[in-house]
């Protein structure tokens, strides 16, 4: 992984939300280049070790996550010079006003509740990495 370029990594702690966002980031070929990392703690950890390489397009970030959650992940790297403008989307199940609130507060790019029905969230996953890897131009 390390010569390959990341595009995607997604922060996901529920094996089953995970499995379905990779499945619908598949469906539209824009999973070639995703890393899934199961908590806040390994995304910082990943994000720190490698940030001298190729950085990754977007950030799928859930916010309830053990160990370190997704609002503690967004302040993390939003305070770092070398990390901030990686774009970060807070994939959730979260409606709480709050929580919206707080990540857009610390740079949170967008927020966006999963939705429930599983053609729903293909479209929404599908949607989001559509525009952040085909759409969207980065900095350089």
């Amino acid at each position: 992984m390390l010569n390959n370029a990341i595009d995607i990594i997604l922060v996901e702690d529920n094996p089953d939300d995970a499995r379905l966002t990779i499945r619908a980031l598949k469906k539209n070929n824009l999973s070639n280049n995703l890393l899934h990392l199961r908590d806040g703690e390994e995304a910082i950890r990943y994000l720190t070790e490698h940030k001298n390489n190729n950085l990754p397009k977007l950030i799928l970030l859930d916010l309830k996550m053990p160990k370190v959650d997704g609002i503690e992940v967004i302040k993390y790297l939003k305070n770092d010079l070398d990390l901030r403008l990686i774009p970060i989307v807070v994939l959730t199940s979260s409606k709480e006003d709050r929580d919206i609130k707080r990540s857009y507060e610390l740079g949170a790019n967008a927020f966006i509740v999963k939705p429930v029905d599983f053609e729903n969230f293909t479209q929404a996953v599908s949607k989001i990495g559509f525009f952040w890897l085909m759409l969207n131009q980065p900095p350089k």
